[in-house]
């Protein structure tokens, strides 16, 4: 009884291909390619083999690499029985579907579980957990829209848009330097960096301090659909008028936090700094800001965000025939779905390298704090 709560998710997944078979076959009479019995067996097989895996009495380890192959494999099989076969799937196809997604489940909940001792290993199993989950979104989504044959126009299949990505990467580049490397970077640097310097300047002089910061709060609300068209109007239809639009989104972010951080020190630590005779700029960068890391980088992390939002809803607003949020409005006006979203998922793929990146700073940084110290 044990052993079937542990492993719940391989219960139910050979219950879902045990119905699966009964009602076969997975395609309907009119489908033009349906796979062949041998490729059906297969499937079964594996996801039988992966189910009763959970039961013998084997290393996590070993299990969760077992159901690791039977559950990708077999969802790579059926994936592949939908070529020519599209909107003709039946329920044991869903089912069997479900069933390698339990599979997957049950592997990631034996990933967790492992306590590797060595760093590589633990790296690894801390990229490959995630990487699971965000396969089986893909995995989920190309067997809903090809097999139940949603419209294209609706929603395109992440294989559409993979291709699309592959036979545009020339046109994906140049939106990429225009949005990110000119208006997000420079305006992501020049918002922060300005943002810091007049949280020092407002927290040594009192009247900015309290003259500022209720500004920033109401900045902050102001909708950016409102401040983009200006911006263009001011700067132009290039990517100055998008950096200008970033340099206010991650202006008060920086501004509110360091001012926060810039006030975490204890009193005890700046009576001690007081005792050694410090004055105010040795305090400053000798305890307080080394305080004020934690709130710094949150601020940089809202700010990488923030940053892409900004630019790329700037460029509906007036911009040159380049750039992601003039390919976004261009394309969703000719249909292009499979082209909207390849440029959501490059942006997503940017944002993510760009949010890591400042997060694999924050720990280098701030590996004394007791946030990074745990995890």
């Amino acid at each position: 009884m044990t052993a079937l709560l542990r492993s719940w998710q391989s219960a139910v997944a050979l219950l879902l291909t045990a119905i699966a078979l009964i009602k076969m076959p997975l395609f309907a009479e009119t489908a033009a390619n349906a796979p062949e019995t041998a490729t059906v067996s297969v499937i079964v097989l594996l996801a039988v083999a992966g189910s009763v895996a959970a039961f013998l009495p084997i290393g996590r380890a070993v299990l969760a690499f077992v159901l690791l192959i039977a559950a990708h494999a077999g969802a790579w099989l059926l994936l592949s029985s939908l070529s020519g076969n599209e909107a003709q799937a039946r329920a044991p196809f869903f089912l069997l579907v479900a069933a390698n997604w339990l599979l997957a489940w049950a592997c990631v909940t034996h990933l967790s579980a492992l306590s590797p001792r060595s760093r590589p290993v633990a790296t690894f199993l801390r990229l490959l957990i995630p990487a699971i989950f965000g396969a089986w979104i893909l995995i989920i989504w190309e067997a809903a829209t090809r097999g139940f044959g949603i419209p294209f126009i609706l929603l395109p299949p992440p294989s559409a848009i993979g291709a699309r990505i592959a036979s545009s990467l020339p046109t994906l580049a140049a939106d990429v330097q225009q949005t990110i490397f000119k208006a997000v970077l420079f305006g992501y640097v020049v918002g922060s960096g300005a943002g810091f310097a007049v949280a020092i300047l407002a927290d040594r002089v009192d009247f900015l301090r309290r003259g500022l910061l209720p500004i920033g709060n109401f900045v902050s609300a102001l909708p950016i659909i409102g401040i983009a068209p200006i911006m263009v109007i001011w700067f132009g239809f290039d990517w100055h008028s998008k950096a200008a639009v970033v340099i206010i989104m991650t202006f008060f972010p920086m501004l509110v936090n360091t001012v926060a951080g810039l006030g975490a020190a204890g009193h005890m630590e700046r009576d001690l700094m007081r005792t050694y005779a410090s004055d105010y700029w040795q305090t400053l960068f000798k305890l307080r800001l080394p305080a004020a890391m934690p709130f710094i980088f949150n601020a940089l992390k809202i700010n990488s965000t923030l940053a892409l939002i900004g630019a790329i809803v700037a460029e509906f607003f007036g911009t040159p025939i380049v750039g992601m949020g003039f390919r976004i409005s261009t394309e969703i006006g000719r249909l292009n779905l499979d082209m909207v979203w390849a440029e959501i998922a490059v942006a997503a793929l940017a944002g993510s390298v760009f949010y890591g990146v400042i997060a694999l700073a924050e720990r280098a940084t701030t590996f004394w704090h007791p946030s990074v110290r745990g995890g």
